[in-house]
This record gives structure tokens, sequence and C-alpha cells, in this order.
């Protein structure tokens, strides 16, 4: 389908978010945190029915548009015609949140290198950075059990998850979940940030940690900070990046 055929046969509000979601694919390419053509970031489509958007297995996250996202249910069905298939780890993963999570509109999921790095380190995510601090405030850790592909890892991954924004698949990667992909996608940008400085920190000297009560109250300092907006304050500001350097995300 050409991108005016899609955008004639969704709403606005699907189209929107088709947009932002291609974007948010590109921009995880331009910051270096895509993997060839695997991961995923998945969005829900907007309306009652629960469906939800994922990217067309075998584009890389430069090339994808807002046309070539393939719209799904929770069971794996496509409820709209699309050339490409959608990669059924990926699948596993983001359907699980999305089911589970009525608040988890953006799932955002990275194999980075310094994420994975952190996430076989026996001790995660370490306390020694002003990033790290958002990040431990809403943390769960989830153990690796092969690649994802068995209904029967759901609970599990949904568990180990619960209310939290962030959570480290243990020998995997990372994973963020927010009720919009503007946020989804600041809150890997810490996280990322938060391993690449953690990684860069340990090939130094003696690590000075921050105390507890300050990570306590992370989450209320990050909202004065943000105006409780979170990545919509910095959302605008990468789009008008990704037009400068990779315009097209919403054909």
């Amino acid at each position: 389908m050409t991108s005016a055929s899609v955008k004639d046969l969704v709403s606005a509000e699907e189209w929107q978010q088709r947009v932002d979601l291609a974007a948010c694919y590109r921009l995880v390419a331009l910051y270096g945190w895509d993997d060839l053509i695997f991961t995923h970031i998945s969005a829900r489509v907007p309306g009652p029915e629960h469906h939800f958007l994922i990217n067309p297995y075998g584009m890389t996250f430069d090339e994808i548009t807002a046309s070539s996202l393939v719209k799904v249910d929770l069971n794996g069905n496509k409820v709209m015609d699309s050339e490409y298939d959608i990669n059924p780890a990926g699948f596993t993963i983001h359907s699980a949140v999305h089911a589970a999570r009525e608040n988890a509109l953006c799932v955002l999921h990275t194999h980075s290198i310094n994420g994975v790095a952190v996430s076989a380190q026996k001790e995660g995510v370490l306390p020694i950075s002003q990033q790290s601090i958002l990040v431990l405030s809403s943390l769960g850790y989830h153990d690796y059990e092969g690649v994802a592909l068995r209904e029967d890892e759901k609970p599990r991954l949904v568990r180990d998850l619960g209310d939290k924004s962030f959570l480290m698949l243990r020998n995997h990667g990372l994973l963020t979940a927010a009720s919009t992909i503007a946020d989804a996608f600041v809150n890997m940008y810490f996280f990322e940030a938060t391993c690449m400085i953690q990684v860069r920190a340990q090939a130094g000297g003696e690590l000075t940690t921050v105390h507890p009560a300050i990570i306590e109250t992370a989450q209320a300092q990050a909202a004065q900070v943000t105006r409780n907006i979170g990545g919509a304050l910095a959302w605008p500001a990468l789009l008008r990046k990704l037009d400068r350097v990779n315009p097209g995300y919403a054909d």
C-alpha cells in the first residue's frame, strides 16, 4: 500500500500514531540502538480494539515509514493488509505487555551494546549517575529464558515488569513502557545513557554511589524538571532533528 492509501483507510488518530512510531524507529537507528532488523517498538492503536502497530520484519529501522508499519491484534493476526510479516519474538514480548498494561501504549525494546553489557552484570544497574537514579526509581528485572517465542514466558515477563517503566531483560537487552511514544523514547534515552556511563565508569577507578534516599525521590524530581509532561518536552525537538537528517518517516 502507498502512504496515501493507508492514510485514507485509518483514523487521523491512528495516522498520527503511525507517524510518531515511524519517527521513533528512525530515532532509535539514529542514536545507534538498533540491531539490524531485530528488536521492536510497538504502539497501541487509538480506539476500543486491542490492536497495535509494530515494525515490518525485514526493514531496517532507518527506512520504516508510517504506512509500512504492520497492524496486528493480540493474537498476532494482521488486521490490515501488509506484504510484510512480523517477528514472532517481538510479538511475544510486546503482546504480553500490551495485554497486561492498559497504560503501556508504547513498548520499546533494544539490544544495544551497552544495555546488553549491563544486563549481563550480576548487580545490574548501579546508582552511580544522575541518569541512573531515574531508572532505578522504576526498574524491574526479567531473567533470560532464551529467545522469546514461548507463550508460557508471558506471565513471568508481565510479573517482572509490574507497574514499572523500565525493564532489564537479563543477558538480552532493555525495555521501556510508557503511555506515549515520546515518553518511551526519552525513557530509553536515559536507560541507554545509564548503561553507557556505567560501562565506561567501570573501566576507571573506584566508583562513588548515589545515596538511596536520593533515589527514593527521583521520580518527583524528574516530574519537576520535565514539568510533568515527560518526553513531550523533548519530542518536537527530536522530530526537527530527524527532519534534518532522515526525513520521510511520515510517508
